[in-house]
């Protein structure tokens, strides 16, 4: 897990800056991500990133692309359920400290939320 950045970092820069990429190549792996991750990676061969179909008043989506982003949600929505979970602890809605000490924060967070998770 990376270190906590201001929330006006954009995810491609946090990606680009902790070397995502090179990460998840070296480790064999790949990430489904949403459309807040479109152009991270540019390798149509191999990619790593998966990102869904961009639609626009101009671009609709195809019944196909319309398809692939419905399942990429269903593979996403555990990650975006833990996201949720996390915001139940209102503490970091309060939260004005360096990113650094938040990280420290989340981590702890996530085993309490894990703990009752299980529970």
């Amino acid at each position: 897990m990376s270190a906590a950045r201001p929330g006006r970092t954009h995810d491609n820069t946090a990606a680009r800056h902790d070397h995502i990429l090179a990460h998840l190549r070296a480790a064999g792996l790949g990430a489904l991500a949403d459309l807040g991750f479109r152009g991270l990676d540019n390798d149509v061969l191999n990619p790593v990133i998966v990102t869904g179909y961009h639609s626009s008043r101009t671009h609709k989506l195809t019944p196909g692309q319309k398809e692939v982003n419905r399942v990429l949600a269903v593979g996403r929505a555990p990650v975006e359920h833990g996201f949720a979970h996390l915001k139940n602890w209102r503490i970091l809605t309060k939260l004005r400290t360096d990113p650094a000490h938040a990280t420290q924060l989340l981590r702890a967070l996530l085993v309490l939320t894990n703990l009752e998770i299980n529970r």
